[in-house]
């Protein structure tokens, strides 16, 4: 909405714009444009309230067009004028396109699990999980730079700090991050439902808040299931990190492991695959994908039709359907999704001396719905440790 308007996501999701606006008004009671102002009017509320920033740099960092704007949807969103929402000076944040914000959750929130989890599937050059801190670079539509993400159990809240060539993006980065750790879900109403199987009950009860890490770029999480259907952790991370130094951009300057962007879709469409060591199915899969994407025939975010995206990952060829509800699960936020053909959901039914036949897991998941998602992830960590490579998922 902030890059392309209401016809942009009109055109994203091939429906008309009075389709949108409908569509809108029914699920959610507002109209696009009142769902984008709402959404600036919290990034902008965050701002004044965590930074230094000048209210004029703030309103435009937000998404407005205009002070006018800004200080009229402030008062319309909170009943006041957004210069009273500013406390007390907080001192300064050096450093061009620098940032420190608390990003707010609901407890109780498992992070440990969900590091754990990114340590070992960490794509080498763009992420690392260091002192229970996650940091990678990203790549937005008009900037780029690093974040890290630190969870702080005492205030309820992850920490993120940010480095940005520009701050325009700064809205839809916020969202990204929340996403990405999902901060937004519900436990309590999570555990309700999957607490009342006696399988999944021990397991909630031992990781109360368990999320389902989402993606921070929907086109990097699809390449990398793709890429690691076949093969371990480790021989995915292998390939994968051949592709990052190949085609991706570098860091001026590398920091810590970190020393590269993910190739764009733009970057893997124009490259020669099977020189980096892709076989000649998987190069044309890939590139496949990515010319979807930038045709802009394919969304990977939450921003896209589910339905219709989960149907046209399954007509890629050699993607198999586990790959899909993968994909679905971390990059669309479907928190039913629920990859049946996973290797490791399969040992987690072993663990617990359950039938491991597709058909069996499949009727024994119907009680989990609408939080299928949650329950693989508490399979999955209920498993004994391991070494990295010795997963697929």
């Amino acid at each position: 909405m902030d890059v392309e308007g209401v016809p942009g996501l009109a055109r994203r999701l091939a429906v008309s714009e009075r389709h949108l606006h409908r569509e809108l008004l029914a699920a959610v009671g507002v109209s696009p444009i009142a769902l984008a102002r709402t959404r600036r009017a919290q990034t902008a509320r965050l701002l004044i309230d965590q930074t230094n920033l000048s209210l004029t740099t703030i309103a435009f960092t937000a998404g407005f067009s205009s002070i006018r704007q800004f200080n009229e949807t402030m008062q319309a969103a909170f009943g006041c004028p957004p210069s009273s929402f500013r406390r007390k000076a907080l001192p300064p944040q050096r450093g061009e396109g620098k940032l420190t914000l608390r990003l707010s959750y609901r407890p109780p929130f498992e992070c440990a699990t969900l590091l754990t989890y990114l340590e070992c599937r960490a794509l080498p050059g763009v992420e690392e999980v260091t002192n229970g801190c996650y940091r990678r670079t990203v790549s937005l539509p008009q900037s780029s730079g690093i974040i890290e993400l630190e969870p702080m159990r005492s205030a309820n809240a992850v920490l993120l700090r940010l480095q940005l060539s520009d701050l325009s993006d700064l809205s839809l980065l916020v969202q990204r991050c929340r996403q990405f750790l999902d901060l937004d879900a519900a436990p309590t109403t999570i555990a309700e439902t999957l607490g009342a199987d006696p399988l999944l009950a021990p397991l909630v009860k031992a990781r109360p808040g368990l999320r389902i890490p989402g993606a921070i770029d929907g086109f990097e999480l699809a390449v990398c299931a793709i890429v690691g259907q076949r093969r371990s952790i480790v021989g995915a991370q292998t390939l994968i990190g051949r592709l990052v130094r190949e085609l991706g951009v570098p860091l001026d300057k590398p920091v810590g492991t970190l020393s590269h962007f993910f190739p764009s879709p733009q970057l893997m469409l124009a490259a020669s695959l099977q020189e980096v060591g892709l076989t000649g199915k998987l190069a044309d899969t890939l590139q496949t994908l990515a010319h979807a994407v930038v045709e802009e025939q394919l969304i990977l975010s939450r921003d896209a039709d589910r339905e219709r995206t989960v149907s046209w990952l399954k007509g890629l060829s050699e993607v198999e359907p586990w790959i899909v509800s993968s994909i679905a699960m971390r990059a669309l936020g479907d928190p039913d999704a629920y990859p049946i053909g996973d290797l490791s959901l399969q040992r987690a039914y072993t663990h617990h001396g359950l039938a491991v036949d597709i058909h069996s897991i499949e009727r024994h998941a119907e009680i989990w719905r609408p939080w299928r998602a949650y329950a693989f992830h508490h399979l999955w960590a209920s498993l004994p440790p391991f070494q990295a490579g010795e997963q697929v998922s």
